[in-house]
């Protein structure tokens, strides 16, 4: 599919964020980019491929100096040495959306028509210069909160986890011709391959694809990030930690119990992992679920509305962190709390450390893992940080060309399930016809993913995910 379509229309848009900024972009791609752009502004010399030039934003279409009202560098980019392929112009005027909203307007009665979400990189995409991957990997740039992230989705731009899947689909194709071949000289009585063989060669294709799929246990969470929910009873230091973890006072602390009302979150990044951390009001002990409301009447309704959400937060979270506290006993309420997580990624963190004495054991978690801290001083904190990581990723490494989409992760899926059906029928004395049905299946997987086969409403979702002028 990429590289089969010529598109005669020119596109254009803001390609800068709305809103006033020190600079404001307007983009032209097609066939008439240069012509518009040339009568948009005033140009001080010609336009020539990949040089900035110069030039005059008019209120009217004179020369007159009175009428200039900004300034602007244009430049030009020809086909097919742009990012779309096609004649490309960026005008950077200052920011005003009026300035820019005025060449946008220009350019659309000069003939151009106002870019669909993300059309500027579907060209690029239907052109050949970029595979599906890589142009997802560009919305992905543009969005990513961490430098981990902006790190992952450069790879991906790069080529990484097409260069991860191109040998496969390489030997794949070979093997699909052999047996293509041996069809084709049945005839002759020809055995192109022996049966052990054509099982090698099946079986070898299918290590590379499982430690793929297995990268996606990570890219996943480098891509969406995880949500960790804070819980424990009233003034075990839960908002403490919180705000340890944040790195600055964002949630109230007090002495007095039952000072968090309701969920505070906030996002932070550890070693390049988005995590929204949920600080949750206390839970009091005996205030579980499924009792009478007779038991709760002495709560006030907001505190009441605050347990509510705090068990909403426990239950939607990713991961928990149960606060205890280090001067107190474990109650009903805590122990409650450790059997609901069991199986769950969870940590105990026991705090106010720093009040007790140093070689007092950790309490019983039911299993839980559990770390002294202390909020007050710092001490544990270093520690719960690589704890939470740990729990977040599994112990899953970082590696170049990760799976971070489901859509990827299901590509792959599906070309390993094709080709264990392959490598059964293989066994089992199947004619290679039929093992080329199921080689086929692997093949389009896999070229679903870089786009090659992909139908058109799926990259008409994709796309549309993307930013106008992107």
């Amino acid at each position: 599919m990429a590289g089969q379509e010529t598109n005669t229309d020119t596109i254009a848009a803001i390609s800068t964020p709305p809103g006033r900024g020190g600079i404001g972009i307007v983009r032209l791609s097609g066939p008439e980019a240069a012509s518009i752009a040339a009568q948009l502004v005033c140009l001080r010399q010609p336009l020539e491929h990949a040089r900035a030039r110069l030039a005059d934003v008019l209120d009217d279409n004179s020369s007159s100096e009175a009428a200039r009202i900004d300034e602007a560098v244009v430049t030009f980019f020809g086909a097919p040495h742009s990012y779309t392929a096609e004649d490309l112009v960026e005008i950077a005027a200052h920011g005003s959306p009026v300035v820019l909203e005025l060449l946008l307007g220009r350019a659309l009665a000069l003939g151009a028509r106002l870019a669909e979400p993300g059309e500027f990189t579907q060209r690029a995409f239907l052109a050949g210069k970029l595979d599906l991957t890589q142009a997802e990997a560009v919305r992905d740039l543009i969005a990513a909160q961490t430098l981990t992230q902006a790190r992952q989705a450069a790879s991906q731009m790069g080529g990484a986890l097409s260069r991860r899947v191109g040998p496969v689909k390489q030997a794949l194709v070979e093997l699909i011709a052999l047996l293509e071949a041996g069809i084709d000289f049945a005839e002759d009585d020809v055995e192109v391959a022996p049966q052990a063989e054509i099982a090698r060669r099946i079986g070898e294709l299918t290590p590379p694809l499982t430690a793929l799929e297995a990268s996606f246990a990570r890219g996943r969470i480098v891509h969406d990030g995880l949500t960790l929910a804070i819980v424990g009873r009233p003034n075990a230091g839960k908002s403490s930690l919180f705000n340890r973890l944040v790195e600055r006072d964002r949630a109230i602390v007090t002495a007095t119990p039952g000072t968090t009302r309701d969920t505070v979150t906030e996002r932070i990044s550890l070693d390049g992992i988005p995590l929204e951390l949920v600080d949750t009001a206390g839970l009091r002990s005996g205030q579980c679920e499924g009792e009478g409301e007779g038991q709760r009447e002495h709560l006030q309704e907001a505190e009441q509305l605050g347990i509510r959400r705090s068990r909403e937060a426990l239950a939607d979270a990713a991961l928990v962190l149960i606060v205890l506290d280090a001067t107190e006993p474990l109650n009903d309420e805590e122990r409650r709390l450790l059997a609901a997580v069991a199986g769950r990624p969870a940590l105990v963190a026991v705090n106010k450390s720093d009040l007790i004495e140093a070689d007092r054991p950790l309490p019983d978690c039911a299993g839980v893992p559990a770390l002294a801290t202390s909020a007050l001083t710092g001490e544990g904190i270093p520690a719960l940080r690589e704890r939470i990581l740990a729990l977040a990723t599994g112990g899953a490494a970082a590696e170049p060309g990760m799976l971070t989409s489901l859509r990827h992760q299901q590509a792959i899926a599906a070309a390993i399930s094709a080709l264990a059906d392959a490598a059964r029928a293989s066994t089992g004395s199947i004619p290679h016809e039929m093992i080329l049905m199921d080689l086929y299946r692997a093949l389009w997987a896999l070229d679903s993913l870089t786009g090659q086969t992909t139908p058109d409403d799926i990259l008409n979702l994709i796309f549309s995910t993307f930013c106008i002028g992107k």
